[in-house]
């Protein structure tokens, strides 16, 4: 789970090699080529929401997201990283007893004043265990180094977490245009090419109508994303859709296939 370097405890990559390149100058290549292949956009978003499989599936739906973090002013200098808890049953939100997160790329510090005043929160409690091994914050993690300068990091492993306790720990967060929201979720699961793209249609337009009532059928991480819905409700964000995709684009078999999905979320 870490390492020691001068007394500083890290989180170590769990799927580097598996969900993305472990070499660091292969990984810079293969997201270059995804932010580069994406189209350039102006508006600043408050939030995204992006899919988290291996990025051979997945990362060129999420690099249209991560194109609209290149060369933002001001900067973003702080990252709230939000994603479901795969592994380890998390009754409510989990941060973690490190300070820092590393990738092939380098470390990542995190924000532990922020986090400091979440754990004072209901239902946030301290555990390194569900970030042991969790992808779905992870592989966010090298294009936010390849498309941001300094930042710091906010992991939350979200649980048993209902719209209103997430929104809660959100908006503790929230601040202004320094901080940015990353929602890390895919959508549905082992359906069907056809079946897949017809729910993730209905999925992808209850996000942009800010629904908070997503269920585990439609998104592995819809209690992360009801929550960011609500607080787009409340904070009357736009929400637009970048692309709709599933890995029978990708990998040819559409007998059973993973939905992914792209989103950005403007205001303030």
């Amino acid at each position: 789970m870490t390492s020691t370097d001068s007394g500083i405890r890290a989180r170590l990559p769990a799927v580097a090699g598996l969900f993305y390149p472990d070499d660091p100058y292969e990984l810079r290549v293969v997201i270059q080529r995804y932010i580069d292949a994406a189209p350039a956009s102006t508006a600043r978003p408050k939030a995204i929401i992006v899919p988290h499989a291996g990025y051979v599936y997945s990362g060129r739906v999420a690099a249209i997201a991560y194109r609209k973090l290149v060369g933002l002013d001001p900067p973003v200098k702080r990252v709230v990283l939000a994603g479901p808890s795969h592994r380890i049953p998390v009754p409510g939100i989990a941060v973690p007893e490190v300070v820092a997160f590393e990738t092939p790329l380098g470390r990542v510090p995190l924000d532990l004043d922020c986090i400091g005043k979440l754990s004072r929160l209901p239902h946030v409690y301290s555990s390194n265990l569900p970030h042991r091994m969790e992808h779905s914050l992870e592989v966010q993690l090298p294009f936010l180094q390849m498309t941001l300068g300094e930042f710091s990091i906010v992991p939350l492993a979200i649980g048993d977490a209902a719209p209103g306790i997430v929104a809660d720990v959100l908006q503790a967060c929230w601040d202004g245009p320094e901080t940015l929201i990353v929602v890390s979720t895919d959508l549905s699961h082992y359906r069907d090419y056809d079946s897949a793209r017809e729910m993730d249609a209905t999925t992808a337009q209850a996000i942009l109508d800010r629904t908070d009532a997503l269920g585990d059928e439609q998104a592995c991480g819809c209690r992360v994303l009801n929550g960011l819905m609500r607080l787009a409700r409340r904070h009357d964000l736009k929400v637009e859709a970048l692309a709709l995709r599933n890995s029978g684009d990708t990998s040819g078999d559409r007998s059973r296939v993973v939905g992914y999905g792209a989103f950005a979320l403007y205001g303030d």
